[in-house]
């Protein structure tokens, strides 16, 4: 297959930003797995950009697992290959959270969206932002929107440019997700037309985004999301921190809806372990962490006595070293980025405490220029 890019760069018209509030990084990839070479051009833009980066990756791989037409290139089955895009999605994630970490910009907003060469791009993208980050000599085989089109553009080089010819993973023949628990012996459907998946979704992270982007990723129709209710979260660390439940409900339907356009969202409280899938019987798959791999074993229990069918539970497990969503290169990097809700609400506290350590030294200081001041008249 020939590379997207081509061999003779000739130097970027525009200039690397010094930095912009926000930013939209537009890059094609041929293939699933892990996109080192963007590693360099995703360090950039996340550097440059102060408050919001939008990375929108192209790839014939994520077009419609069933297009209505012959003509289009049929994109890979959403359930089979569950684990190739949760590891491609949480290295993006990582490489992008860990700059921003670095630069103590914890709070700042990274979204990451996968869309097919068969789709328009959905008008909200780069709605506001202040430049286009590209890989030289990538050409994109999607029309842009023309809002997009028009802002300041800067192109950054991939790393090993040159020899980017990634072989285009198998598609028939691409092995069912080790991480795909199925109570069935069928094959796994392309995609599911119900799943669940619930959360605290407290300063929606990375982690959180990719939970939510997977449920989007394998569901047809509509995606039902548990939103834990305030009520249970007191024993929280920092709870006076904590963002209100209308909020976390309002962040997590505002990403779904650019992550996957179209589809249903019913978000609703849940204060306890089952949320919907212990009472509706038209769910057909359910997205865990592998830290709440329990609750899904509980829910399985639940619903077994109720008679309603069992669910096919997908789990992801970005943190352990054997994870098939983490690369063994990027376990070091993956433990260093901190994808915790606890995590930011302790930076926001100690943010707190410097802000008031600073101001009040500064008050000092005042006070004492103001004693000197007053000496020195005195004397006069």
């Amino acid at each position: 297959m020939a590379t997207m890019y081509t061999r003779n760069r000739s130097p970027s018209p525009f200039p690397t930003s010094t930095g912009a509030d926000r930013a939209l990084l537009l890059a094609t990839v041929s293939s699933l797995d892990p996109p080192h070479f963007l590693a360099p051009v995703i360090a950039t833009a996340a550097s440059t950009t102060r408050h919001h980066l939008t990375i929108v990756l192209f790839s014939r791989h994520f077009n419609n697992p069933r297009p209505s037409t012959g003509i289009t290139l049929r994109g890979v089955s959403r359930t089979e290959r569950f684990d190739d895009v949760c590891r491609f999605l949480t290295y993006v994630y990582v490489q992008a959270t860990s700059v921003a970490q670095s630069a103590d910009k914890v709070l700042m907003e990274i979204d990451v969206l996968l869309l097919g060469i068969d789709q328009d791009v959905p008008l909200t993208v780069g709605k506001d932002a202040d430049i286009v980050y590209r890989v030289a000599g990538d050409s994109i085989g999607v029309q842009l929107p023309a809002h997009v089109s028009s802002l300041r553009q800067s192109y950054l080089t991939a790393a090993d440019h040159d020899s980017i010819e990634h072989t285009v993973s198998s598609v028939s023949s691409s092995p069912s997700s080790p991480s795909i628990l199925s109570a069935e012996l069928n094959p796994p459907a392309i995609r599911l037309p119900v799943v669940a998946l619930g959360g605290t979704f407290d300063h929606l992270h990375a982690g959180h985004k990719i939970l939510l982007s997977m449920a989007a990723w394998i569901t047809s129709e509509k995606i039902i999301v548990g939103v834990t209710d305030d009520a249970l979260l007191v024993k929280k660390s920092n709870p006076h921190l904590l963002q209100p439940f209308s909020e976390r409900i309002e962040r997590t339907r505002a990403f779904l809806s650019l992550f996957r356009p179209g589809i249903e969202y019913y978000i609703v409280p849940i204060d306890d372990v089952y949320g919907p899938t212990g009472w509706d019987p038209n769910v057909q798959g359910l997205v865990v962490s592998h830290e709440t791999l329990s609750g899904a074993e509980a829910i399985a229990a639940h619903r077994s006595k109720k008679g309603f069918s069992p669910l096919q539970t997908f789990v992801i497990d970005v943190i352990s070293p054997h994870s098939p969503c983490v690369d063994p290169e990027d376990v070091e990097l993956m433990r260093r980025t901190k994808m915790s809700s606890t995590f930011i609400r302790q930076w926001i506290a100690d943010k707190a405490v410097e802000e008031a350590e600073s101001t009040r030294a500064k008050e000092v200081r005042e006070e004492e220029s103001k004693k000197e001041d007053q000496g020195s008249s005195g004397k006069a």
